[in-house]
């Protein structure tokens, strides 16, 4: 397992994700979702235009699991994947994810800036209002190798070889004791 430290800027996003925008932490499952939604896009389109992707089977689907005795809640869908690189790059860096620019956004009120999250590309870090460890196993399409990265929001993270059946990502929150809530289907639901 290699350990990985987080940029800067998304320690700084981690740590307002926990403390400051509080109030909204249901927000973690529109943008998980929606993360997902976007990895299934990317996938068909791939699928529709890149002779690479041609031969790969698109089943379009996302699904949320409560393991109430395990105290988890994950997301998996059937998109595009990420590869080990791809986890490095989107998970633990802002060359992508727009964190920078949402921090310099930011007004302090936590209605507002809470509506800037998915504008950035920082919603994944909101599980982590909610959960004290994530996981995420993801296999990129057209490949074999799946990998997972995990972190408790500290300033650093995990990133491992895994196995994984075929492509797509599972991100597995380990909620805060505090956060049972969230292991209630009609909580996820709204």
């Amino acid at each position: 397992m290699a350990k990985h430290q987080f940029q800067t800027e998304v320690s700084q996003i981690l740590h307002l994700m926990i403390h400051s925008l509080y109030s909204n932490k249901e927000i973690f499952v529109r943008e998980l979702v929606s993360n997902s939604s976007d990895a299934l896009d990317k996938l068909n389109m791939l699928v529709l235009t890149d002779e690479t992707y041609k031969g790969v089977n698109f089943a379009p689907r996302i699904d949320i699991v409560i393991d109430k005795e395990a105290k988890t809640l994950s997301i998996s869908d059937t998109g595009i994947g990420m590869n080990e690189a791809d986890l490095v790059e989107n998970l633990g860096t802002i060359a992508k994810s727009g964190t920078k620019a949402f921090l310099e956004k930011l007004s302090g009120d936590q209605k507002k800036d809470s509506k800037l999250i998915g504008q950035f590309g920082v919603g994944f870090y909101a599980s982590f209002m909610v959960a004290d460890k994530v996981e995420v196993i993801s296999r990129k399409a057209g490949e074999e190798q799946a990998y997972k990265w995990s972190s408790m929001a500290g300033s650093e993270y995990d990133l491992e070889p895994a196995e994984r059946d075929s492509h797509g990502t599972t991100i597995i929150m380990h909620l805060k004791d505090d956060e049972g809530e969230f292991l209630e289907a009609h909580r996820i639901d709204t």
